[in-house]
């Protein structure tokens, strides 16, 4: 199937619309403006609010009108629903949250816009690794701008809960269940979730990379190799995640969004939680502190390794001059360092830019950005499957319904599941 025909069975204009209609847009109130942007994303809780409030002051300390569509709900299911259904009826955003493979896809549609002078202008070939600015490419033109570098392969402790127990951060499987075991009969949620298919894939793949390695992840994702995805290892991570969600989180997670999750913990109603580095964001716009407060490690048994999560802006083709000149603006301040920092600290992720600074930056994301260049120097480094990055919107939608169905199911044989996810990520 093809790019052109995935979208346009997607999407049902009819029932569609309404929603598209209905969105959250909030338009700046009347005033001159040199043009205006539309924005399209799901930077939606706190933390992130406060990151992309940041890019929208800039734009109009430039003279440009913001006009935020934030859409919240679904790790961004949602925001891509209204920006199909506004792609059919001719008015796409001037700019939209899009991330991985998507782009492609969307560049393959001739929706998005040619972006090479303000990139040359503004030096982006020099600025970003190559892998990334490849990302940001369609037919060898850039089409959009990357904001950040997620981490999804993280574990967030609260530590004075931790310490009151006299236990340390678990860096092993065995240990992740020692010591949940014992936040358990301390009366303790274990281990916060949100029971959203995305939120469980995370969960997954955290658990494959722990126990396949970095190689064999690369191998089950990105190769789509059946022996990998149907192995004895698979079907043990499918076991592992069988074990977490029947053991060792709360049985109200049906639902629950990710931040509420993050809350849990932060509150000590919850020991962990399994997330990648967005949820630091909610723990900096709560005035907690990383060493203090919580701690951050590398999911137990990923040490060396670093799925990653790329935010980007992808820009929609215009007409109006005011509305390109808005955009391109939106494109180069993306990319300069007053935004990659403050949007970066306020987001829980680390700067884009290659020669970013984060001296100024907590512990956490220090640590993230060594852990980054340290993995790109070997096998570690892999694209993030349950976010986007190493698979196509609809192998992901499948392999989240076998993920999750496997989750939820008491009686789910974990050897069928591998099978049906190789059947998933091979289509």
């Amino acid at each position: 199937m093809n790019a052109i025909t995935r979208i346009a069975a997607a999407v049902s204009l009819a029932s569609l619309l309404p929603l598209a209609l209905t969105s959250n847009i909030a338009v700046a109130a009347d005033a001159p403006s040199k043009g205006t942007i539309e924005v399209l994303h799901w930077w939606t809780a706190g933390g992130e609010r406060a990151g992309i409030n940041v890019l929208q002051k800039l734009v109009e300390k430039d003279g440009y009108t913001w006009k935020d569509n934030g859409v919240a709900g679904g790790g961004g299911e949602a925001a891509m629903t209204v920006l199909k259904s506004r792609a059919v009826a001719g008015n796409p955003p001037g700019a939209a949250q899009i991330k991985g493979p998507s782009i492609q896809e969307w560049g393959e549609l001739g929706f998005l816009t040619n972006l090479d002078d303000v990139a040359k202008a503004n030096n982006w070939d020099k600025i970003l690794a190559p892998q990334i600015a490849d990302i940001m490419k369609y037919d060898g033109h850039y089409v959009a701008v990357p904001v950040n570098i997620h981490r999804v392969n993280w574990l967030w402790v609260n530590k004075p809960v931790f310490d009151k127990l006299g236990i340390k951060a678990p860096t092993t499987l065995d240990e992740l269940y020692a010591v949940s075991d014992k936040l358990k009969a301390a009366g303790i949620i274990p281990l916060a979730h949100g029971g959203e298919a995305w939120q469980d894939s995370t969960v997954f793949e955290d658990l494959v990379l722990s126990i396949l390695g970095p190689e064999g992840f690369h191998k089950a994702f990105v190769d789509k190799d059946e022996a990998t995805l149907t192995g004895p290892k698979m079907v043990q991570a499918f076991e592992a995640l069988k074990k977490l969600e029947g053991n060792y989180m709360d049985p109200d997670k049906s639902g629950r969004k990710w931040n509420d999750a993050t809350g849990l913990v932060m509150t000590g109603k919850a020991g962990m939680q399994i997330m990648g580095d967005w949820a630091k964001a909610e723990w900096t716009a709560a005035g907690k502190k990383s060493g203090t407060d919580y701690e951050c490690v590398p999911f137990p048994g990923t040490q060396g390794s670093f799925t990653y999560n790329i935010d980007s802006l992808a820009m929609f083709k215009l007409k109006d001059p005011g509305a390109i000149a808005a955009q391109q603006d939106l494109a180069k301040i993306a990319l300069e360092p007053e935004f990659q920092t403050v949007f970066n600290q306020n987001k829980g992720s680390i700067p884009v830019r290659s020669d970013a600074d984060v001296s100024k930056f907590d512990a956490c994301a220090q640590k993230s950005q060594a852990d980054y260049k340290a993995a790109a120097a070997g096998a570690g480094l892999q694209p993030t499957m349950a976010h986007g990055m190493a698979t196509s919107p609809a192998v992901e939608g499948a392999v989240f319904d076998v993920v999750t169905n496997f989750a939820n199911d008491p009686k789910g044989d974990a050897k069928k599941a591998a099978e049906q996810l190789a059947k998933a990520v091979m289509q």
